[in-house]
């Protein structure tokens, strides 16, 4: 057993660190409360190469796996720089194309997504579903040679970023008449495409938007593969998308713990640092083994999906994205606490982050649907839903 990264993987860790502390958590904040996307950051990390990590050389790719990716999505958070669309373009939406989109499809999409040109963002959450697709609302139907889609999604990350949305829907299957899921590549665009912005209590530059499709016309080859690969696109994409979650909430715990250790190292009260105190050194230390801890099976869950091994790489996903989340809202809590009222600040760099690591507990799948599946199918128990 090995826990050593390769030499091209530290590489890589270390080239992206040096490009996140060059923009830094300030650059973040100022970002999101201009309500501007970081456009310089994605820009830069395209150009260099690290949006495409995983995606294959021949479409201009890094040749890499979701470890690789998930190596870029954890430094850029631990330099207090998250990119939330590493997770919905790179990771969803380009596995998703790669592993199950036409020829033609792979050559249209995958260069753009490698070198940052191009982002495709994704839209499964409903109203009335949640994330449950055994229950969507939005249906595609057959037109002439082409597709109608009509529905409503919510919570979708950066529309107005992308020129594309990867839509999850509904096809009739002729020979049973049931439903099936099926995703569409649609324009963001398209007539009959409408958007409403969602207010939310969380500092981002990412914003979060209402879609209503209402007879969205779309050509055949929006559809990604064929009406027989709907489901298995769908799961190709999800576990990715756990484990880079998973990642960037690592990397906040890190920048969180890394921010409140230099504070309390320094930071003198009745002539000593108030690091001295085990009430305040001890919630760090244990904050920052909860993060380690977390590391790890992230690291384990991306070597299981980047070697094929997916029942065994749904299972460390979802943990990995359950045990990350909860260190990264300890680590950020802790990293208030021990700040005292400069933690509230925004000048000190961490309040800013305790909406999106509460957060993390809810997105993309809550703590509690994890705890479902781990006692399903790692414990064996009953179904509780």
């Amino acid at each position: 057993m090995n826990f050593d990264l390769t030499p091209e993987q530290e590489q890589l860790r270390d080239a992206v660190r040096s490009l996140g502390r060059r923009y830094g958590h300030e650059y973040f904040v100022a970002r999101a409360k201009a309500g501007e996307p970081t456009t310089e950051l994605w820009r830069e990390a395209g150009r260099l190469g690290y949006l495409g990590v995983n995606i294959p050389a021949e479409y201009g790719g890094g040749g890499g796996g979701i470890t690789e990716l998930a190596i870029v999505c954890e430094e850029l958070a631990a330099a207090g720089c998250p990119l939330l669309l590493l997770v919905v373009s790179p990771a969803i939406a380009a596995t998703v194309i790669n592993k199950h989109g036409t020829d033609e499809q792979r050559k249209r999409y995958l260069p753009g997504m490698a070198d940052g040109s191009l982002k495709i963002v994704f839209a499964i959450t409903e109203p009335e579903a949640g994330s449950n697709f055994h229950r969507l609302g939005t249906v595609a139907r057959r037109e002439g040679s082409g597709w109608s889609l009509s529905g409503r999604k919510c919570f979708i990350s950066g529309v107005d970023e992308a020129p594309y949305v990867l839509v999850v829907a509904r096809t009739e299957d002729a020979r049973t008449g049931k439903l099936a899921p099926a995703l569409f590549v649609v324009p963001t665009d398209a007539p009959g495409l409408t958007r409403s912005k969602l207010d939310l209590e969380i500092v981002s530059p990412e914003n979060q938007w209402l879609l209503y499709l209402d007879d969205v016309r779309l050509p055949a080859d929006a559809l990604v593969g064929d009406v027989d690969s709907g489901l298995p696109a769908l799961f190709s994409g999800l576990n990715p998308e756990r484990i880079t979650v998973a990642a960037m909430g690592a990397g906040t715990g890190r920048y969180a713990i890394e921010r409140a250790s230099a504070y309390t190292a320094s930071r003198q009260v009745w002539g000593r640092p108030v690091g001295a105190h085990q009430g305040v050194s001890h919630p760090l230390a244990h904050a920052a083994v909860q993060v380690e801890l977390a590391r790890l099976m992230i690291s384990k869950a991306a070597a299981l999906y980047d070697a094929g091994r997916d029942v065994e790489a749904g299972v460390a996903a979802n943990m990995a994205k359950y045990a990350s989340a909860e260190a990264a809202a300890l680590a950020v809590d802790t990293a208030v606490q021990v700040h005292g009222g400069n933690g509230m600040t925004t000048e000190y760099g961490v309040a800013t982050l305790l909406g999106s690591v509460r957060a993390a507990r809810i997105a993309p799948v809550s703590r509690e649907m994890i705890l479902n599946f781990v006692a399903q199918h790692v414990l064996h128990q009953p179904r509780s839903y």
